[in-house]
């Protein structure tokens, strides 16, 4: 049987991680989380960002170097939280654009990434959550995390421009683009179930059919 290593993308707030693990559950595939609790520099980079983003971007480069390259080969079908292609092409890219990095650094950790990624094996595919700025606020506010309490509408608007900028010229497997907005995969296992079977579509190798108008069934 082929194993399969998808990854999940999107902006802040989107769901990658609540679509990770009802995904890894439904379809019976390892779940692989991005490296939060244990990075030892996002105390200070939140305290002073320009000094510590190189630092942070670094760490989180090598974190998920070393975990998409053990998915890669692991045993059973995989589904990451977040991709490695993020990192360079949405937030270092951000903080760049914000002057939180340095020119210098920006360039420095840019060619770092690019002969890291260069040498990992290529997914098999990547399902980007596409979630308009007050789905994604509505959830940020939803799950209270101390530490996002600051991200504005703009800043969520200018990391959607760069993941529709990077996901055009993305080329490295098949993409399943998920209507944030419209499934609420959370609440509704009917919603799961639809792409559950988008994604199964694409792994076959055949186009999956486009997603269903659906609306939320009534609370009761």
């Amino acid at each position: 049987m082929t194993n399969y290593l998808v990854l999940i993308a999107g902006n802040i707030g989107a769901g990658k991680t609540s679509l990770a693990e009802r995904l890894g559950v439904r379809l019976g595939w390892k779940i692989a989380y991005e490296s939060v609790a244990d990075n030892p520099y996002l105390p200070d980079f939140y305290a002073d960002m320009r000094t510590w983003s190189f630092h942070l971007q670094v760490f989180f480069l090598g974190h998920r170097a070393e975990q998409h390259r053990r998915m890669a080969v692991h045993p059973s079908s995989v589904v990451i939280d977040r991709s490695i292609y993020e990192d360079a092409h949405i937030f270092a890219r951000a903080l760049h654009e914000a002057g939180n990095m340095a020119e210098r650094d920006y360039l420095a950790y840019r060619r770092l990434y690019d002969f890291v990624v260069a040498a990992l094996p290529r997914p098999d595919l990547l399902i980007y959550v596409q979630a308009g700025v007050p789905t994604l606020l509505e959830r940020i506010h939803r799950r209270g995390r101390e530490m996002e309490k600051g991200i504005s509408p703009d800043y969520l608007e200018l990391l959607e421009r760069f993941y529709e900028e990077w996901l055009v010229a993305f080329d490295l497997c098949p993409v399943l683009t998920v209507p944030g907005d419209a499934l609420d995969f959370v609440r509704y296992p009917q919603h799961l179930e639809i792409i559950a079977e988008r994604v199964q579509e694409k792994l076959a190798g055949r186009e999956a059919v486009e997603f269903p108008d659906v609306e939320a069934p009534h609370a009761r």
